[in-house]
């Protein structure tokens, strides 16, 4: 059993040279005929532009004689002439030689001689009897130009498009060269921006590490913990106190719609006070809360008196708190270390170490968002370059497989690019 034999290259720059030392003989002889015929056909597109000229000087000439037997004849052929000079200014010669760019230099000129054909066809006629030298002379060089892209196109069709997937194959080894030379550039911006991140990110790290810190340690912990220790106070003092929310409610709107019932405004004032926020009123009040005293002793007689229309069950649950409060002092304890933590949450917020953490630590804050922000830009950066290194990648395995391919159909020959 015969094994096939596969061309196995160790870089992709060693296939061209191969590919060209093997099809030279194929490829240099199309390559040749190709570049004659394209120089013919510049030369025969030429000669019709010439004779276009020649037409559009010859019937401007007699334009300008007014010779009224000529005159409307000179100026359709003026016109006509104008045109074809026109399309055939617009028509670009291929530099390079290739399957595809002589293709389409045939196909552009086919378009062109096709509206020349109508345009001969209706205006030659009408131009008669006259210009009949100038029109036979265009005739001829504009039919020997039509032969010679007769030539050109056979030679397209039945010759060079035998060799095109040959020259794609070159045309794709340039490709890839171009696109893995891109691999390689994009590669280095890759490691430069990867390189310029993990900095930033380190000083995030150390920066979000030290604002941790900060905020875990000194007086910004101390002050956390005299804040947590306010707000169990707080909720200790609200459940107390809890019995005395639907009554003041209530004296709140006897002192506003029910005729005031003896609550002055600083009363009532206090009142909203203890409803709302019942630590900060406990500690604006003097030792042993006379204002709130004052109230309570009112709020007992509305009691005693039904001002208030409470149920029997908060009445009775209102009455027995006040008892509490006013003859047994009940909130003096609370009242006193609501006052400590106060006074240690105020001490704490003006000291000057106080000043001077928050002062690095908006510093901190204010370096750790323009960090994120310069992280996030070049993440995205690198993104784009991911994204298109990725896309170089994939570019390169389909060209190798590609000109693989191709090559194997026009030599027979297995090739494996690395």
């Amino acid at each position: 059993m015969l094994t096939e034999t596969i061309i196995k290259f160790t870089s992709s720059s060693e296939v061209k040279p191969w590919l060209e030392d093997k099809t030279n003989s194929i490829l240099s002889p199309v390559h040749f005929q190709a570049k004659k015929l394209r120089d013919d056909m510049k030369l025969a597109i030429q000669g019709v532009d010439d004779v276009s000229k020649m037409l559009l000087d010859n019937s401007t000439r007699e334009i300008e004689r007014r010779n009224m037997k000529v005159y409307n004849r000179a100026r359709a052929l003026n016109k006509l002439a104008h045109l074809f000079v026109d399309r055939l200014k617009k028509l670009e010669t291929p530099e390079e030689i290739s399957y595809d760019t002589l293709n389409r230099y045939a196909q552009e000129i086919q378009k062109i001689f096709i509206v020349f054909d109508i345009d001969i066809k209706n205006w030659f006629p009408r131009i008669s009897p006259f210009f009949i030298m100038d029109r036979r002379r265009f005739q001829t060089v504009y039919e020997k130009a039509k032969q010679t892209h007769t030539f050109l196109n056979d030679f397209l069709t039945k010759e060079y498009v035998k060799t095109k997937t040959l020259e794609e194959a070159f045309s794709q080894l340039n490709e890839l060269q171009n696109v893995q030379t891109l691999q390689g550039a994009i590669g280095v911006e890759k490691d430069q921006i990867k390189n310029e991140r993990l900095p930033v990110e380190t000083d995030i790290a150390d920066l979000e590490q030290k604002i941790e810190e900060l905020k875990t340690k000194g007086p910004i912990d101390a002050l956390n913990t005299v804040n947590n220790e306010i707000c169990n106070l707080t909720n200790e003092l609200k459940n107390t106190i809890r019995h005395l929310q639907k009554p003041f409610i209530k004296m709140q709107a006897l002192a506003t719609t029910g005729g005031g019932g003896g609550v002055t405004p600083d009363e009532l004032t206090r009142i909203n006070l203890y409803l709302d926020t019942p630590f900060d009123a406990l500690i604006t009040e003097k030792d042993g809360y006379p204002e709130l005293r004052e109230i309570l002793e009112k709020l007992q007689r509305f009691l005693a008196e039904d001002k208030l229309k409470l149920k029997d069950e908060k009445s009775r649950k209102a009455e027995q708190l006040v008892n509490e409060i006013i003859k047994n002092n009940s909130l003096c304890q609370i009242q006193a270390k609501a006052v400590e933590l106060a006074k240690s949450r105020d001490q704490l917020m003006a000291s000057t170490s106080m000043d001077e953490t928050k002062r690095i630590l908006a510093s901190c804050q204010q370096q750790l968002e323009q960090l994120k922000a310069r992280k996030t830009s070049i993440e995205a950066h690198e993104a784009v370059k991911e994204n298109a290194y990725n896309e170089a990648v994939d570019k390169i395995s389909s060209l190798k497989r590609t000109i693989e391919k191709n090559i194997l159909s026009s030599t027979d020959i297995k090739v494996q690019i690395p």
